[in-house]
């Protein structure tokens, strides 16, 4: 957009705003007003936004990449040879369709043949190394005590609902008897019999399973969940299910790789084993049938593919048609080779040009924290040290990894689709067991370049921006700085906020989980987080019934990121612009009654003119202050419309809070927000000051 009081880009896109809704009632209504009541989210998602249509720019990137290896004839035993065939595989329909279940008989009459709760333990195993869900989840991380070391984690599994919730509560009852249904179907899809029978035990023995299950909020604590046990006290925890003959079908003998293991959830693991030995092994038999039936169902013929989107798609997230089966290839291969894509993918579109921007807004952002712990009123110079001590040991990593992964040991055959998923799982699986014992490799991504997205790993103490999410509306090098710190450097300041979270508060500098905080400071920082928990409580996103509320608690690690990350974006716009703050000292109203007077007129007046003769003020473009701006393009980067079987899903799996209340449940708590649009009382977005929540 050209502005209009100055050749400055200002890097918002007003074309949606919607001057019917007041700034102060709702300013995620107010800068995406028009573009919520107008746009149709495509029939194949469930949810679509700002994210999205990155998301879309980089699959089309990556479409681009993968195809052309497809078709070229790459060299064998390339990346580019087995990216291209993995595709290739996936996209041969003909094949497939030929195939039916054929793929998969020889899995299902193994597990038939099983005979014993050994025999049962041994196929989980096999089935989990080749891709399949089993009812003990694993991956390798640093050991959080210990942050030097790799360990394996166990993690409560087993499920085919998204959650716990949905088998005990009664709003999820029509899920679950969908869900029965779909069951039955997949069964009768793959020849069995008795598949209504097959569906009621499914739920029967899955709702047991969901029982031991922790729920989200319990298991998002980073204390709770390590437990540091030998293999024999694993062993002795996961009485009655033979760990030895599940870690055999995994692939290992148990040392050195489970050694030494962290349990995530041990009262799961118990539980779990007891239904192991309490509940008959036919039982256990047609789960592992259904896992494996569920795991395979998008590899398959196109009555698999969908009949499963059918209950996974259409009844849990809202989506009416599958997506295009290129954009699933596209997922599969990213899935089984995204950091070879990746290289490709940086080599074409990511202009150093970027990274240099990049380094610039992050430094900022390090020092705006710096400066407001420096600052806090609340904590004692004892914890400040520390958490300064933190941030000054804080790793960024920008567009991609310095080091490519090595694909080498992966076979890929261009006819073979499902053996292609178990190869590159088994792959995956044997790299990660392969860390044990090994140094930690700080230079490791967990994230492709071209995913739209950034992260914030406490055992490394380490923010990542992938390349993807480095475009408008999150980051143009060409754009006014408001924008771009009301967008990634929110962002940013959100990934660096989630050090200091009320989980990634409890780890330092090293990324060990020790306690840095007194007993005084952490009881206040306590205090504060509960009224955040306690305002997000209230939330019920728009258009649903008040039943279905944000969960304060569950949502608290991100709401701190949102509020710390947009509070310091603020600061460091103010130290980028060297004063830019004093642009919002007057009231500028954003009613109704201004959208005649300019392109977005917010009422600024002669305060927000231009710039002062000193030139320390930011200049007004489109109407709005510096500090308006950044407000404006905070709103932007949310801008998204949900589906409401997806957003009930969500409420329930996703620590992230809706995106309207991730734009104004934040605002409403920052000072600059009422100075910047003389936000009063009785307006909708008003806190009493005593009510505002100030953390970091």
């Amino acid at each position: 957009m050209t502005a209009s009081h100055t050749d400055l880009k200002s890097g918002l896109d007003l074309e949606w705003v919607d001057d019917s809704v007041r700034v102060q009632d709702d300013l995620f209504a107010h800068v995406n007003g028009k573009w919520l009541e107008s746009h149709v989210i495509p029939e194949d998602r469930s949810v679509d936004g700002a994210f999205h249509v990155l998301r879309d720019n980089s699959e089309e990137n990556v479409r681009d990449i993968i195809t052309e290896c497809a078709a070229s004839n790459p060299e064998s035993g390339t990346d580019e040879q087995k990216i291209g065939d993995l595709y290739a595989s996936f996209m041969d329909t003909d094949h497939i369709e030929a195939l039916g279940i054929g793929p998969i008989t020889g899995e299902l009459e193994k597990i038939a043949a099983i005979d014993s709760v050994d025999a049962l333990a041994r196929r989980i195993g096999r089935l989990q190394r080749h891709g399949a869900g089993g009812l003990f989840g694993y991956y390798v991380d640093t050991d959080a005590r210990r942050s030097d070391r790799y360990l394996v984690h166990v993690t409560q599994s087993g499920l085919g609902l998204p959650d716990e919730s949905y088998y005990r509560e009664d709003k999820h009852a029509a899920t679950r008897d969908a869900y029965v249904a779909h069951v039955e179907r997949m069964f009768a899809l793959a020849g069995f019999d008795d598949a209504a029978a097959r569906a009621a035990v499914i739920l029967d023995l899955e709702t047991a399973i969901a029982a031991q299950h922790w729920d989200v909020v319990r298991r998002r604590d980073a204390e709770l969940t390590y437990n540091l046990m030998s293999l024999d006290e694993f062993s002795s925890t996961a009485d009655g299910f033979p760990i030895g003959e599940w870690l055999g079908g995994l692939g290992t003998t148990g040392e050195p790789t489970f050694a030494e293991v962290v349990v995530a959830q041990p009262s799961f693991v118990s539980g779990a084993a007891s239904l192991i030995a309490s509940r008959p092994l036919e039982e256990w038999k047609t789960w592992l049938t259904w896992r494996l039936l569920r795991s395979a169902a998008p590899y398959l013929s196109s009555a698999f593919v969908d009949e499963n989107f059918d209950f996974y798609g259409r009844t849990l997230t809202g989506a009416e048609t599958i997506r295009d089966r290129w954009k699933r290839g596209v997922a599969f291969v990213e899935d089984a080779m995204g950091f070879a894509v990746g290289k490709l993918y940086v080599a074409k579109h990511f202009p150093p040009e970027a990274k240099a921007r990049m380094d610039e807004l992050i430094a900022n952002l390090v020092e705006a924290y710096r400066r407001n712990i420096s600052e806090l009123p609340w904590m004692t110079p004892e914890t400040r040290e520390k958490a300064l001590a933190k941030l000054d040991k804080f790793n960024p990593k920008i567009g991609y990894p310095a080091h490519w992964r090595d694909y080498s040991a992966l076979t890929v055959d261009r006819g073979d689709l499902i053996g292609n998923v178990a190869r590159a799982s088994s792959f995956e699986q044997d790299r990660e067991f392969g860390k044990i014992g090994k140094p930690v490799d700080r230079d490791e991504w967990f994230m492709t370049p071209q995913t739209v997205n950034a992260y914030y790993n406490p055992g490394m103490n380490e923010i990542v921006f992938p390349a993807a999410i480095l475009q408008p509306p999150f980051f143009d090098p060409e754009a006014d700085d408001a924008a771009n710190y009301g967008g990634i450097g929110a962002v940013i300041g959100h990934e660096i906020g989630h050090g200091f979270d009320d989980q990634g508060s409890k780890y330092d500098g090293d990324g060990n989980l020790v306690n840095w905080w007194t007993d005084d400071d952490r009881t206040e920082f306590s205090k504060r987080t509960r009224k955040l928990i306690e305002q997000y409580n209230e939330f019920t996103p728009t258009g649903l019934d008040p039943e279905h509320k944000v969960n304060g608690e569950f949502t608290i690690g991100e709401n701190i990121g949102d509020l710390g990350g947009l509070s310091i974006a603020l600061k460091a716009y103010q130290i980028a612009t060297e004063g830019a703050g004093s642009a919002a000292s007057g009231p500028h109203d954003t009613g109704a009654g201004s959208a005649a007077s300019g392109p977005h007129d917010t009422g600024a007046g002669s305060a927000a003119s231009g710039p002062d003769a000193d030139g320390t003020e930011p200049p007004v473009i489109d109407g709005l202050t510096g500090v308006q701006r950044v407000f404006f393009s905070w709103a932007q980067i949310w801008r998204t419309k949900t589906r409401d079987a997806e957003a009930i899903r969500r409420l329930s799996i996703d620590p992230h809070s809706p995106p309207e209340f991730r734009c104004n449940g934040v605002v409403r708590n920052i000072d600059a927000f009422y100075e910047a649009f003389d936000v009063k009382p009785g307006d909708a977005l008003y806190l009493d000051e005593d009510q505002r929540v100030r953390i970091w």
